[in-house]
């Protein structure tokens, strides 16, 4: 078993140029570490100042779908590769033109423009139906069943279909990771596979060449303002993405203390919620309890921020009380405390209830 585990962490038992399946993993790993950074940053301005920065919240996953459009452009125009895999020593290789690619002048036309939408396009999009899957759902659970009229009938198929379809998006890229795992296919991801590349590790010449670039020899009297106009963007573009590449490069390694960081906020969150103090039961009013008389159902189903029957009950764990789904959120959305009892409280404490139906 241990010469087995070994024989997994070793890259060069079949491919001296193969990547290990950790340095893959790794690449990946490290653009889903920043997209959360970011958001954190993007969350401290726009509560420091939210006149200014407010609305960079609201559209932070544009915000970085544009920091990472830039990012990779400039890396997969330069480098061959994306700021991840260029990261770790790798570069992409189209599979049809082999090792003849000099890498410094930057991935065929058309492997760049797949390699940029299934890099940053297609994750963006499927962030998006997922947050929509879940604002739809949310609103299906809020809302009682009917037909309605035809984009709720839209909303319900999608809601049918949607598991399914990620499933399988999850499904298929783990098919391709152990595949690649046992050496049975020289790709870990079907996205290198549609993009018509596969990864490599750069060799000394790839690296020297990327560290001496060599000019353009033709001069700007030569060329036409377009092309002028073009050469400018680019050296505009190059310079804010090696800024951008230059902040991450430093800022990677705070991230795991970043992490460490969020772990040990949410794990005094949970704390101060379990030290809170018991709230008293509720009270009744002035009505007397007759011996064998069975409790009025209508007083313990009533919400007591819209004193009407409770829909979708939902409870907040600091203090215990239930109410509506709409209610207690837009209150506690608002307010930050239980309404009942006054404790501090955030929408992460609260717990949906289902009926045992």
């Amino acid at each position: 078993m241990a010469e087995y585990g070994a024989h997994l962490t070793s890259a060069a038992t079949v491919d001296e140029d193969r990547p290990s399946f950790f340095e893959v993993l790794a690449q990946e790993s490290l653009m889903s570490t920043l997209r959360p950074a970011l958001k954190h940053i993007v969350r401290v301005l726009a509560e420091t100042n939210p006149q200014h920065f407010g609305w960079t919240f609201r559209y932070a996953e544009e915000l970085y779908t544009f920091i990472d459009l830039v990012l990779q452009h400039h890396f997969l125009r330069t480098t061959s590769a994306s700021f991840a895999e260029n990261f770790y020593g790798l570069k992409r290789v189209p599979t049809k033109l082999g090792e003849s690619l000099d890498t410094a002048s930057g991935l065929p036309h058309k492997e760049h423009i797949k390699s940029l939408l299934l890099l940053v396009i297609v994750p963006y999009l499927k962030l998006k139906l997922d947050a929509l899957f879940e604002r739809w759902q949310q609103q299906f659970w809020d809302q009682p069943a009917r037909v309605g009229s035809t984009k709720e009938r839209i909303q319900k198929i999608f809601l049918t279909i949607y598991p399914f379809l990620h499933l399988t998006w999850e499904g298929v890229i783990l098919v391709y990771q152990l595949r690649y795992l046992f050496q049975k296919s020289n790709r870990h991801s079907p996205f290198l596979y549609m993009a018509g590349v596969k990864l490599k590790y750069l060799s000394k010449e790839d690296i020297l060449k990327q560290q001496h670039p060599v000019e353009a020899d033709a001069s700007f009297e030569n060329q036409e303002f377009m092309q002028q106009v073009t050469r400018y963007l680019q050296k505009g573009v190059g310079a804010l993405a090696i800024g951008i590449s230059q902040g991450l490069s430093l800022g990677v390694f705070f991230l795991q203390f970043l992490e460490w960081w969020y772990m040990s906020e949410s794990y005094q969150t949970q704390v101060a919620v379990t030290s809170l103090p018991v709230p008293d039961p509720p009270k009744n009013g002035e009505r007397e309890e007759v011996i064998g008389e069975e409790p009025s159902e209508s007083s313990a189903s009533v919400c007591a921020l819209c004193n009407k029957q409770r829909t979708n009950d939902t409870a907040l764990s600091t203090s215990g009380y239930v109410f509506c789904y709409p209610c207690i959120f837009s209150h506690i959305k608002s307010h930050k405390r239980c309404p009942v009892t006054g404790y501090p409280s955030e929408t992460s404490h609260l717990i949906k209830l289902y009926p045992p139906s």
